[in-house]
């Protein structure tokens, strides 16, 4: 049965950079999805459209779980499951925004946290088996942004359960909305929250697989500051170098020595997430 691959949030920016690599690297076709049905179809278009057979496109958004259902439904029918699964999908304010903090929270930790936590819940069973899987976080997502050693200490633990990651990230919003979530040692922005987060729920969902025995692959990565529309176009790397590690860990040969659970920085080397200090 044909390979498939799928990349979140692909209209534009790294998602969209991943898409271009993966149809020249990867042997099967590569869904690029997108919560614009209308956006998406007109990045198909730019990518060569009906020219590339092995492109596709479905709508997907990743905050409505009936679309995450919509997408896991389709690729079961057509696919018999999934490849490559690559979590790009996700949401930043600006600086200069004017949307109230507790909002501004609220919807950055639904969405990159538990929005990828929810597609990964519905798409995880039909992964094939020696599926690759990509989270993709940040340099903010490293550990060493936590200021908080019991935080810190919580995170790192190996026993950290999917339910304690929820009550933290909930926990982070209540302390918003409270104004005590510098105090109680959280990151300084809410998008380095999230990152932080999800990097810890990668760490967690290796663990699952490895106890459940299935030959599955989950690995998190920072792809760099890229030139893109979340950075305001600010990043020095090209969306084709952020795309760079992504690709490089959804595309790990089969096989036992695959790293497993760990994160990767742009330049596909592998780092301690639990390092004091970020890698250059």
């Amino acid at each position: 049965m044909t390979k498939v691959a799928v990349v979140t949030g692909s209209n534009k920016g790294i998602g969209y950079a991943v898409v271009k690599l993966l149809l020249e690297k990867f042997d099967g076709d590569v869904f690029l999805t997108s919560r614009d049905s209308g956006r998406g179809e007109e990045a198909v278009k730019s990518l060569g459209g009906d020219k590339k057979k092995k492109l596709k496109f479905h709508q997907l958004d990743i905050d409505d779980k009936s679309s995450i259902e919509k997408l896991r439904d389709d690729l079961k029918d057509a696919y018999g499951g999934i490849d490559v699964l690559v979590n790009n999908a996700a949401i930043a304010y600006k600086n200069a925004s004017t949307v109230p903090n507790v909002e501004q929270a609220e919807n950055t930790i639904n969405t990159n946290y538990f929005s990828v936590k929810n597609t990964c819940d519905i798409l995880f069973p039909i992964l094939k088996p020696g599926a690759r899987v990509v989270n993709v976080s940040s340099s903010a997502g490293m550990l060493c942004r936590v200021p908080g050693e019991h935080l810190k200490q919580k995170l790192a633990s190996d026993d950290l359960t999917r339910e304690q990651l929820d009550e933290l990230a909930e926990a982070y919003k209540e302390d918003v909305r409270n104004n005590v979530n510098k105090e109680k040692g959280w990151p300084q922005t809410n998008y380095s929250v999230s990152k932080v987060l999800l990097t810890a729920l990668t760490r967690i969902q290796q663990r699952e697989m490895d106890q459940a025995g299935k030959d599955v692959v989950v690995n998190a990565c920072h792809p760099g500051y890229v030139d893109t529309d979340m950075t305001s176009h600010m990043g020095p790397l090209s969306p084709e170098e952020g795309a760079a590690c992504p690709t490089f860990l959804a595309l790990l040969p089969a096989g036992e020595d695959a790293p497993r659970g760990q994160m990767f920085w742009k330049d596909c080397t592998q780092v301690d997430w639990m390092t004091d200090s970020l890698p250059s």
